[in-house]
């Protein structure tokens, strides 16, 4: 192992599947840390909080004073401006990031942003404001990411992706986008930890790309959404079927 080794990895589908913890995801995690390695948990789901999130690692064993975090709520929230009115399709974790921005929530579509995420009470009135801040009231569209489906443990569910694709359609606009493996996002892992040496995720179009955007190479595992071998055109440095197999064969 080189001197000094910063992985950026990700939550949904490599360390855990919604409340279950992907088997030896968590005692990976504390190898990592006790072999010197820099952890940072880069999420595309905006719906919780930081304070959630460091709930959520302490209760399945992760130190969450030992590891940093970045997500899309907070990249999103760096593409408003600070005294701007928005308007939020999205969780808790996203409204926190506008407000500590300085960016005014509101239930409006008299607004300048409308902010959209995965939302599990999308609703068809959330929908009709949104629709009207983007086509009568000339706001722009920030989105999280454009992740179709969310990984369970008893399959995919609808993620931001196609709650985004509805406000796309209803509002007739283009988003701005700021997840992985936007630039916003990568801009925050920088600012948090420099330049990563490996992007961990489930993901080739998201982790994949996101690992390329930040110029380091790329381990996917199979416990997320992808389950088809990649090709030599996907460049991904290293194939594992867990977390836990991909840091026995890199740490040892």
């Amino acid at each position: 192992m080189s001197a000094r080794q910063s992985w950026v990895i990700d939550l949904d589908g490599v360390l855990w599947l919604m409340d279950d913890p992907i088997d030896g995801s968590v005692e990976a995690i504390g190898r990592l840390l006790e072999a010197g390695v820099e952890v940072t948990f880069a999420t595309n789901n905006g719906l919780l909080t930081r304070a959630e999130y460091s709930a959520k690692l302490e209760r399945i064993g992760v130190d969450s004073a030992r590891v940093k975090l970045v997500s899309s709520a907070g990249a999103a929230a760096s593409l408003v401006e600070p005294g701007e009115r928005a308007y939020v399709i999205g969780g808790a974790g996203v409204i926190e990031a506008l407000g500590e921005r300085g960016v005014e929530v509101v239930d409006s579509s008299d607004v300048d942003v409308v902010v959209a995420g995965w939302d599990r009470e999308i609703s068809y009135s959330k929908l009709a404001r949104a629709c009207r801040a983007l086509r009568t009231k000339g706001a722009r569209l920030v989105a999280t990411n454009s992740d179709p489906i969310y990984p369970t443990p008893h399959g995919p569910l609808p993620g931001a992706g196609s709650i985004i694709a509805a406000v796309i359609a209803a509002g007739g606009v283009t988003p701005t986008w700021a997840g992985k493996p936007e630039a916003p996002m990568a801009a925050a892992v920088r600012t948090l930890v420099g330049d990563p040496t490996l992007m961990v995720g489930d993901r080739l179009e998201t982790d994949g790309a996101f690992a390329r955007q930040l110029g380091c190479d790329f381990a996917l595992v199979m416990s997320g959404v992808t389950k088809d071998t990649p090709g030599e055109e996907d460049r991904v440095a290293h194939v594992s079927d867990d977390l836990a197999s991909l840091v026995e064969k890199l740490i040892g």
